[in-house]
């Protein structure tokens, strides 16, 4: 028995679109079967993601402790955790400097 394609429409509102996702549960559904079947799946943006995490090292380094308490001050203003921050720094600086080349 074949499936029946379960098109999906243009939404004017939230309002329509959560009614209409209600209606059609099957629709994701759909969605991923014809994916496996086209061999799409673990191809998308959230599988890359996964990869660069996990092919991101390890590293140790010795911060003053001023430095320290400083960023860890910064990133709770921020709601972030302090590792998170300083990677965020390093990633920005490293981004500037490949940039200007200075």
């Amino acid at each position: 028995m074949v499936e029946k394609e379960i098109g999906r429409p243009r939404f004017s509102s939230e309002k329509e679109e959560a009614e209409w996702w209600d209606k059609n549960p099957e629709y994701i559904l759909q969605q991923f079967k014809r994916a496996a079947g086209e061999g799409r799946l673990g191809h998308g943006t959230a599988m890359r993601e996964m990869a660069a995490r996990q092919a991101a090292k390890s590293t140790t380094i010795r911060l003053d402790p001023d430095d320290l308490l400083l960023a860890k001050a910064q990133a709770e203003k921020k709601g972030l955790r302090y590792q998170t921050y300083l990677k965020m720094l390093i990633h920005e600086a490293l981004g500037k400097e490949a940039h200007t080349g200075r």
